[in-house]
């Protein structure tokens, strides 16, 4: 697969989001919406920046509301 193939959107949790609830909204995510993790960083100031990625289909997906 070609990066084509796959639609990518980020993410910014800020600090005070635990870990837990963070793992939730992302599970959150992937059932409904169809996205998986592609990459996730974690900033010495707490802030998470992740990447989610689907593949790209001809139906159009919710998307995330954030």
């Amino acid at each position: 697969m070609t990066d084509e193939d796959w639609e990518y959107m980020p993410l910014r949790l800020p600090p005070g989001v635990s870990r837990l609830t963070a793992a939730t909204q992302l599970s959150i995510h992937a059932e409904f919406a169809g996205w998986e993790l592609s990459n996730v960083r974690l900033y010495s100031d707490g802030t998470r920046k992740v990447v989610l990625r689907r593949k790209r289909r001809n139906v159009p997906l919710p998307g995330i509301i954030t």
